[in-house]
């Protein structure tokens, strides 16, 4: 338990939560701004999404990615930069011919999905290790799509973060290992609790933490009502974690949260059971991240 514990805040995601709490930032200004109150109300890393400025949608535009990495970057906050590589794999079958795409499908290449991690060399970004049913949704994830964007992303120089929605996306990351596409000490994320995923509880957090490698590091999270009981559940269990309004809009039941309450809310627990929370500096050396502005130490 004496273990440090690194904490991701996932600033806004891609859901359609801005019109159920407004304190969800939408703009590089309001994203950049929320992680940096996050960070120095305790976060590691800050996870980037962006929207699109007018409609408050998902957007994959690498300029507004840029604007927001920079904004971080210049106001001198020392907080970890993980870019999603994840855009681009909502499938909704069109009910008039369900081999293509219908009204909300979005879907991009593996080098689309890599292009601001490309262009902007952030520490880290995530990788989505499979398909999935979201909702009523599927997330598309074809293994070989996924081995030439692992390949794109170890090219860049970029800590890999692999996203594990269910058991056997931890399967198929630890299959890009075997197959060289993962340097070094590999970090896991597993995602929990998303309809229709690997529930939110213990029970799969151990199993699927129990089918890792020897020298891999994790982190998991639940989304709504049970964010916080798995920020409790992964430190007792000698993980890492995850809060942030993309996976919670709420601090308690009927109080809309904010990130930096989230996180502060985050590491009162990992405080009250023994551990502290990780300095970037401290992430940085362990998991042997490139230095953000690119350069030599």
């Amino acid at each position: 338990m004496s273990k440090k514990v690194m904490l991701s805040c996932a600033l806004t995601g891609a859901g359609e939560t801005t019109s159920k709490n407004p304190d969800v930032p939408v703009t590089p200004k309001e994203i950049a701004d929320s992680a940096i109150k996050a960070a120095k109300a305790g976060a590691t890393i800050a996870h980037i999404h962006v929207r699109d400025p007018e409609t408050g949608q998902l957007s994959h535009d690498v300029n507004l990615f840029r604007e927001t990495v920079e904004r971080i970057r210049e106001s001198e906050t020392d907080v970890i930069i993980n870019i999603t590589s994840g855009g681009g794999g909502d499938w909704i079958p069109s009910d008039a011919d369900p081999t293509r795409g219908g009204e909300g499908t979005d879907i991009q290449t593996p080098e689309e999905r890599h292009e601001p991690v490309g262009e902007l060399l952030p520490e880290m970004c995530t990788l989505d290790c499979g398909s999935t049913n979201i909702g009523d949704m599927m997330y598309v994830g074809p293994t070989d799509w996924l081995r030439r964007q692992a390949k794109l992303i170890q090219e860049s120089g970029v800590k890999p973060e692999l996203e594990c929605f269910d058991t056997g996306h931890v399967r198929f990351a630890n299959q890009l290992i075997k197959e060289g596409l993962i340097d070094e000490d590999p970090l896991y994320q597993f995602c929990l609790g998303i309809p229709w995923g690997a529930a939110a509880d213990a029970e799969t957090l151990a199993y699927m933490k129990s089918r890792i490698p020897e020298n891999g590091r994790w982190a998991s999270f639940g989304i709504g009502r049970m964010q916080m009981p798995m920020v409790a559940e992964s430190v007792l269990q000698g993980g890492n974690i995850r809060v942030g309004l993309e996976d919670n809009l709420y601090l308690k039941k009927g109080q809309l949260a904010t990130n930096e309450q989230l996180v502060d809310k985050a590491a009162g627990i990992v405080e009250t059971l023994g551990s502290d929370l990780m300095t970037p500096a401290e992430a940085r050396e362990e998991l042997n991240l490139r230095n953000p502005h690119g350069k030599e130490d």
